[in-house]
């Protein structure tokens, strides 16, 4: 480090401890001299960088697995968020809306393994902060704190995770989630046959493909591991290596069992059979046959229930979209009953993908939810339990799909909603531009005219032709002195003369056909 470099860290210091003595001296009310005096010597030490003429360099990027939108990208999510936004209503939900952070001790202990990924906040404030994780414990938190007991809610908002972002596959650290949840104490498998159903209905609108909806229970999970022989204590252990399955080899995760988590390699082996099973209510009626599976009461109780479910999804014809699949985990810990994730079938996780940097095809899960019956109950001081069910869709995934549909179909997107566009012929009709953006405006009439005082006519209509803007109303000396203006649908470029007082109706009404 040069010598000048030294003297300015020296001094930077001097005026850190010299700016807390003044902060500290406001703090405690002193004598208004004294603080002028310690006042003083802070700017002295100031004035001593000088003038720090050296322009500071920059490095213009976004932080580590984040990105920013522009308005192509936006429109298109703006558009996926409708659709979803449409659905969780269809389905009677309300929506809330939570802190971005919460207090640390409201998130700890509540995701297994992944609470590692939690962002703890550096200026806490006098409190314990982390930026929240997902939407569905801030919910319970919510729930607990204002004593609800039944509510449909969907919350669509930014969560943080301090994960290895995928940027191409969807994967971030700062990211959206649009969660759909039901509270309340309901009989058995009706609010989960909605949430799956919710999420076929999403799918389906959004035209990503074919998919399929892995089922699974907590329940059984349990179960299998009771029968295969893994102790009590090493269950959550045992499911966060099976929930790596849907990224990597049946043989890593059976070396993790073993290796990290201390499960007998026997337990495990059998565990791999089962894991390998798939299927709809014949698998159910197999497993229930099974003399190992069906003395642990926990699956037997949770088969019933997925019994139960297929019979509600076959009700809302959509079993064609679904497996039970035992391989499915989901390690967060809160789950207690049905959990499930929905997988496009174009764009499955291929472990291999990115060796050989292709990761456009390994998307991964784009749904994922399930019941977590005591996560509120955490939160309750009589631990009084309120019984949720719920889904989230990873509209990030979502999005990484769609923009690269837009960017290899070559296809426009349009950016703005605008629906008329003001032109003025000839020179000096600002005014009567203004006069008639107005109008429109206040009939609630998307409108844009040019911010020039006499731009040239072809600039305008160029402006509506590049951005797709359907209709231009057309004002001259000629129109103004005979109280007409002349409408054009820039698509067609056919044009008619409409009554000034009438424009407003046959902007609509032309608007209306052109819908």
């Amino acid at each position: 480090m040069e010598e000048n470099d030294v003297n300015r860290s020296a001094i930077q210091e001097q005026i850190k401890l010299q700016g807390e003595v003044v902060r500290k001296l406001k703090a405690d009310k002193a004598e208004k001299d004294k603080i002028s005096e310690e006042v003083a010597k802070l700017l002295e030490l100031k004035a001593k960088l000088g003038d720090d003429s050296q322009k500071t360099k920059f490095v213009l990027k976004c932080p580590k697995g984040t990105r920013d939108y522009n308005p192509q990208q936006m429109a298109i999510r703006e558009g996926v968020f409708n659709t979803i936004i449409k659905c969780f209503k269809r389905h009677g939900a309300e929506t809330i809306d939570t802190p971005v952070f919460e207090l640390k001790e409201t998130l700890t202990g509540k995701y297994g393994e992944d609470s590692k990924l939690i962002y703890d906040l550096k200026d806490q404030g006098g409190e314990l902060l982390s930026l929240r994780y997902d939407l569905t414990v801030p919910f319970a938190r919510y729930l607990a704190m204002n004593k609800i007991q039944n509510v449909k809610r969907y919350h669509i908002a930014k969560v943080y995770r301090r994960d290895n972002p995928a940027m191409t596959r969807g994967r971030f650290r700062e990211f959206y989630q649009c969660d759909f949840d039901i509270a309340g104490q309901y009989d058995a498998m009706i609010p989960d046959a909605e949430c799956v159903k919710l999420v076929s209905e999403i799918l389906n609108q959004l035209d990503l493909g074919e998919y399929i909806i892995k089922i699974n229970h907590r329940k059984v999970l349990d179960g299998m591991f009771a029968a295969c022989g893994v102790p009590d204590d090493k269950f959550r252990g045992a499911c966060s290596a099976v929930d790596k399955l849907d990224k990597t080899f049946w043989d890593d995760v059976r070396a993790e069992m073993i290796q990290e988590k201390g499960i007998d390699p026997i337990a495990v082996d059998k565990i791999g059979k089962y894991v390998e099973l798939k299927g709809r209510t014949e698998l159910i009626d197999k497993l229930l046959e099974d003399e190992a599976m069906k003395a642990q009461k926990s699956a037997v109780e949770g088969l019933e229930d997925l019994r139960v479910l297929f019979k509600y999804l076959e009700l809302y014809g959509i079993t064609d979209k679904v497996v039970f699949d035992l391989s499915l985990a989901r390690g967060l810990d809160y789950y207690t009953g049905v959990i499930y994730e929905a997988i496009l079938q174009g764009f499955a996780h291929n472990p291999k993908a990115g060796a050989d940097g292709d990761e456009s095809v390994s998307v991964g899960s784009v749904a994922g939810g399930g019941r977590y019956d005591g996560l509120v109950g955490m939160f309750d001081s009589k631990g009084k339990k309120v019984p949720c069910v719920g889904v989230s869709i990873g509209v990030e995934r979502v999005f990484a799909i769609m923009e690269s549909r837009a960017l290899a179909s070559n296809t426009k997107t349009r950016t703005t909603e605008t629906e008329v566009y003001v032109v003025s012929a000839q020179k000096n009709l600002v005014e009567e531009r203004m006069k008639i953006c107005k109008e429109l405006w206040d009939a609630d009439i998307k409108t844009e005219q040019s911010y020039k005082r006499n731009p040239k006519a072809l600039d305008q209509f160029q402006y509506c032709e590049t951005n797709s803007i359907p209709i231009a109303i057309i004002i001259g000396g000629s129109e103004i002195e005979m109280g007409v203006v002349t409408l054009r649908i820039v698509g067609s470029r056919e044009e008619r003369t409409v009554q000034r007082e009438k424009m407003v109706e046959e902007i609509k009404s032309v608007l209306a056909n052109l819908n």
